[in-house]
């Protein structure tokens, strides 16, 4: 069974951060772009062996978060 079996979404650091990702862009051709849910644009390739130091080291990307969370800012008049 696939890891991401059942998930809608994973986080893999990039090098422009910790971003999320819908499941299925695991299954990406590797020659194709994937798009965070905050719009970054990433080669399929980088969500895959990604190391523990990287985990650590990129910051979660907060615009994901909130994407994810449907906490975004309220909007000023």
């Amino acid at each position: 069974m696939p890891p991401q079996q059942g998930l809608t979404y994973v986080w893999r650091p990039i090098p422009a951060g910790r971003h999320a990702f819908a499941a299925g862009a695991l299954e990406a051709d590797p020659n194709c772009p994937v798009i965070s849910y905050c719009g970054v644009e990433a080669s399929a390739t980088e969500l895959h062996g990604r190391t523990e130091y990287e985990w650590v080291r990129r910051g979660t990307c907060m615009d994901c978060w909130r994407e994810l969370t449907g906490s975004r800012p309220a909007r000023s008049s």
